[in-house]
Order: C-alpha cells, then sequence, then structure tokens
C-alpha cells in the first residue's frame, strides 16, 4: 500500500527501515510526548516485525506507514491508522516524525492523507486522535487537518511512572461534518 501527496510517499515498513526508524523512535526528544519510547534497538525490530505481521492480518485493521521525503529519499517517520471498531466505523490516527523535519508541515501533509484513506477507502465514520496537553506542535496539526478537540481525558495514562493527561481530536467525513456543525 502507498500513499502519495505533493511531497511524501507514504508506504509499508521495509526490513532495510531499521536504522532510520530507530534514529527517531530513540531519540527522547521525539518520544517526549508519547506512550512508548525512547525505544531500544530491540523495541524498534519488534515495532517494524509487528506491523509486518499486521499488514497480512484479514481483515486489515491496522495500517502503519513510513513517512518518506520523495526529494531526498529519506524515512523521516511513521503514521499509523488503526480501525478501533469495524462495527461503528471507527478509527484513530498517530505520527511521529524525525525531529530534523520538524516545523515543515510533513506532519500535517501525511496526516491529510491517512485521514483521507481512512474516510474514502475505508469508509470510517469518526477517526480520532490523542496528544499530550504540552503538545502545541501536535495539536496545531490535528486542528490543521481539520480535527475538532472533543474532550480532556484527565490521568489517562500511565507512562513512565506518571500519570498523563490526553487531549482527544476527532473527524468525521465532510458531509457528517457540516451536518453536525448546524
Amino acid at each position: 500500500m502507498d500513499l502519495r501527496t505533493p511531497r511524501l510517499l507514504l508506504r509499508e515498513f521495509r526490513a532495510d527501515d531499521h536504522a532510520a526508524v530507530h534514529a527517531f523512535a530513540s531519540d527522547t526528544e521525539v518520544t517526549r510526548y508519547t506512550d512508548w519510547g525512547p525505544n531500544s534497538p530491540h523495541d524498534t525490530t519488534a515495532f517494524l516485525a509487528e506491523v509486518t505481521q499486521d499488514r497480512s492480518s484479514t481483515p486489515r485493521r491496522r495500517f502503519a506507514l513510513a513517512v518518506v521525503n520523495c526529494e531526498h529519499d529519506a524515512l523521516i517517520g511513521s503514521i499509523e491508522l488503526q480501525v478501533t471498531s469495524a462495527s461503528d466505523h471507527h478509527g484513530a490516527i498517530g505520527y511521529v516524525l524525525h525531529r530534523d523535519w520538524w516545523g515543515k508541515g510533513y506532519a500535517s501533509e501525511a496526516a491529510t492523507a491517512l485521514l483521507r484513506f481512512g474516510i474514502d477507502e475505508l469508509g470510517l465514520n469518526k477517526i480520532t486522535a490523542t496528544c499530550d496537553p504540552d503538545n502545541v506542535a501536535s495539536a496545531r496539526v490535528l486542528t490543521k487537518i481539520g480535527m475538532r478537540r472533543e474532550s480532556h481525558l484527565r490521568d489517562h495514562l500511565h507512562v513512565q511512572g506518571q500519570w498523563r493527561d490526553r487531549v482527544v481530536y476527532a473527524a468525521l467525513p465532510p458531509s457528517r461534518s457540516t451536518e453536525n456543525a448546524k
């Protein structure tokens, strides 16, 4: 599965992606607001094995893709869409980029493509994303791609010995977004 945007290729992960994935997944600044990481080399190997196995599931419920900058042919991050409820047509997205690529619009570009894929190709009615309330950049991305803030979950995750909040954003198909805005 490949999705293309003006500057990016979102593609399946490959075995030779380990070094590029580990470069961002092991970075404490990149994983500062995540509920995983920083990764050890073993963690990165396990992640790549999981996503390889998940893509052969029928029906497929997890679409974890490498984010590749086409101009530089560089793997710059990871983006994922999970079908969280097939019967309710719900999904969830998440993304992470190597810090050298922050602030250039790549997260918004990749997330927009995956959001469209979830709605147009998978027929999802609602796609959510969560972020740490202190992660202002991620909240900006979610708003920019048309997601709306729905809630603030207090002490939602226990990560590395600390309780952490999450802010929930959601998107509906364009026809439903307009309908619900009335």
